[in-house]
């Protein structure tokens, strides 16, 4: 079995997402995504999810220029990401259907992951 990674974009920041809802709402949605990725757990393809932070550094070109980001300005943000195990790249396609961020309209990019063997 290959591994995938599924890379979650969405139009703003996690923390802005939630900003206008009850805690209520948000433990729903927090609930959502807890059983999305226990469906992929309960057929032993979860590997590990973590989502990222809105801060952080980009280094770029030879020169390795450090500049502030993900920018404000950028029309999506990376949220976070999954990493798991499936038979092929459409397997991998069909578990993310699943996932919570398409209901905010977000979307997600399914990745084969390299081997090094």
């Amino acid at each position: 079995m290959d591994k995938f990674m599924l890379i979650f974009y969405n139009t703003m920041p996690e923390e802005a997402a939630f900003a206008g809802l009850s805690p209520e709402a948000i433990q729903a949605e927090i609930a959502k995504w807890n059983t999305w990725i226990g469906g992929i757990a309960a057929q032993e393809k979860f590997i590990l999810t973590e989502g990222l932070l809105p801060t952080g550094k980009t280094v770029s070109g030879k020169a390795q220029i450090i500049t502030d980001g993900p920018f404000a300005e950028a029309k999506e943000i990376v949220g976070g990401f999954t990493l798991l195990h499936a038979t092929n790249l459409d397997e991998a396609v069909e578990l993310s259907k699943g996932c919570p961020i398409f209901e905010a309209g977000g979307r997600v990019e399914v990745r084969p992951v390299q081997a090094y063997d």
